[in-house]
């Protein structure tokens, strides 16, 4: 999977339409070698005179545009104009880094403080680092960073405690127009209502006391009519709550006509959704009340529901080992995401707002066909699907059998106290069936790489320069693939071992095919290795291919035996 963040600038523009509209049109326009953002949310506020515009994409491309959408606020806002409800310090006021998926919040942390610098230098508008990007634990407060406002930059830009962290020292043109930005790195966000059955608007605020992070007032005899305890400073006492990370109001929603415990997850990785869930379900049960269900505002990343999925499954005691989809539902389930509304991960998990449906289906076409579909294709004049996506194709079989075995025999009667046993193996297969299912389209791309090749122009000299060299690397691609393939299906050889050994002896006929199909499939990628290599030009890398395919050949030979004479001694006891 590739890296993903999200970025939420908030522009000090949100009446003009033609201004803000730009803005959106210029982000939207980035492309960094072929990487490039998807909008998903333009909030326009009157009153705030503000603009929450919502992007994701991979960090280069992000970054890329919350500068270019840096850049353009501050040719088309000039914040001497500028007045609103929210505060504000600039004409791009906030822009922080958010981690989705395979980055952390330090990586972010970095790209924001190279992003504060770069717009320094490149268009003078001056820069607070906050949150995680901070360079002084004081700034990492967005409040302390944008103290005084817009109001208060002519003094602050040149007192050495106060000034940006990328600035001029000199309050110029450029800090007069554009202001001040406050870029920044957090964590994502989570905004989630957790339905009750009960009207009490003040029942509801009891629960999120009990749980939010900053908790509730000490009181004498701890009764909410109590006086508010204060300490010998005469600071007043707080009792925290019991989530970390969390800031939580309870209230009363006409639309349901129930009361909702409705909070923010500031930090998912201290608390997860699920964590937040069980949380306000207790303390809601020691109040009388029911969490009937919760209400995801806005967009949640796929490891939320992931890590809640698996949680819930785990604590039924079942495996692990099955798709996302299956893990997801568990999770919408468990939760009860969809009890005021249909849930569509597609609409709400912020992965799948990415994907573009189009183009995954062209590269997912033959995965995606029916069996029937896929034979009559592979069966037609057309030379691919051939035998290297075949090849793959029996491999995810392979692994789908190993899978699949592991799967009933952790939910088999009797074996209760090794559900997680073979809940491990059945994640491991499934993870090598996906891998497999991939390649069977890879390798019909590869095919289609070489093809390509052949349309090249090879009329001078430099042309066909070109045209060998393209022809050599897509034909090296076109080895790669299937050696991919065998390496890939030879990983199915443990699960189905363990299987064939340890799993439901009435599925052992299952574990006995899935070897069979997972050996084809490094026979058969073999082949494919052999005769594509046999057109490259580089020799020794050629060679290299073909050594470490047959190698994987003999592995592949001896796991068979092994498997099968576990699967035989099994079937004829």
């Amino acid at each position: 999977m590739a890296k993903l963040i999200e970025c939420v600038p908030n522009f000090s523009e949100g009446r003009n339409m033609d201004v803000i509209n730009k803005i959106v049109a210029e982000i939207a326009a980035t492309n960094v070698d072929g990487k490039v953002v998807k909008v998903l949310d333009v909030d326009p506020g009157e009153a705030t005179n503000r603009t929450v515009v919502t992007f994701v994409g991979e960090p280069e491309a992000v970054v890329e545009a919350a500068f270019r959408g840096a850049r353009m606020a501050a040719e088309l806002i000039d914040m001497r104009q500028h007045h609103g409800a929210h505060p504000r310090s600039g004409a791009t006021d906030v822009c922080p880094l958010i981690p989705v998926a395979d980055i952390t919040l330090e990586e972010c942390a970095q790209l924001a403080r190279a992003l504060a610098k770069r717009m320094y230098e490149e268009l003078g508008i001056a820069c607070y680092c906050y949150e995680a990007a901070a360079f002084t634990p004081e700034r990492q407060n967005l409040a302390v960073c944008r103290a005084g406002e817009y109001e208060a930059l002519p003094n602050k830009v040149a007192d050495p405690k106060l000034k940006p962290d990328f600035g001029p020292g000199v309050y110029n043109e450029r800090v007069a127009t554009a202001g001040a930005t406050n870029v920044g790195a957090r964590n994502f966000l989570i905004a989630v209502n957790f339905n009750l059955n009960t009207t009490s608007t003040r029942r509801a605020m009891a629960i999120a006391f009990d749980v939010r992070e900053k908790g509730r007032k000490a009181r004498e005899d701890g009764k909410l009519t109590g006086k508010v305890l204060k300490d010998e400073n005469g600071e007043e006492i707080w009792i925290p709550g019991t989530l970390k990370g969390c800031k939580a109001i309870g209230w009363y929603i006409d639309e349901y006509g129930i009361a909702q415990v409705s909070m923010n997850i500031t930090d998912i990785n201290v608390t997860p959704l699920h964590v937040a869930f069980e949380e306000v379900c207790r303390a809601a049960a020691a109040r009388g009340i029911r969490v009937t269900g919760a209400e995801i505002v806005g967009l949640v990343p796929k490891c939320a529901l992931i890590d809640a999925g698996k949680y819930y499954l785990a604590k039924q005691q079942r495996s692990l080992g099955i798709s996302e989809a299956e893990i997801i539902r568990m999770a919408v389930k468990s939760m009860g995401l969809d009890e005021l509304k249909p849930f569509n991960p597609k609409e709400k998990v912020i992965e799948y707002m990415m994907i573009d449906e189009k183009e995954q289906a062209e590269k997912e076409r033959l995965v995606r066909m029916t069996c029937v579909g896929f034979a009559n294709e592979t069966a037609s004049e057309s030379p691919a699907p051939g035998g290297g996506s075949i090849s793959a194709y029996m491999g995810a079989l392979g692994a789908a059998l190993g899978t699949m075995v592991a799967n009933l025999s952790s939910h088999k009667r009797g074996w209760d106290d090794r559900w997680e046993e073979f809940s491990k193996v059945a994640e491991e297969g499934q993870v090598v069936m996906n891998e497999l299912l991939a390649l069977v389209d890879e390798d019909t791309a590869s095919f289609n790489k070489i093809m390509a090749v052949f349309a090249m122009p090879k009329g001078t000299p430099e042309e066909k320069a070109a045209r060998a060299e393209a022809m050599e690397a897509a034909t090296l691609y076109a080895t790669q693939v299937p050696l991919r393939t065998m390496k890939t299906a030879m990983r199915a050889m443990p699960v189905l071992k363990a299987m064939a050994e340890k799993g439901n002896p009435a599925s052992a006929s299952d574990a006995g095919v899935g070897a069979l199909a997972a050996r084809a499939a490094v026979r058969g990628a073999d082949m494919n290795v052999r005769i594509n290599a046999a057109g490259l030009k580089n020799r020794e890398v050629a060679d290299a291919l073909i050594s470490e395919a047959a190698e994987l050949v003999r592995q592949a030979e001896l796991e068979e035996n092994a498997i099968l004479a576990l699967v035989n001694a099994n079937i004829d006891k």
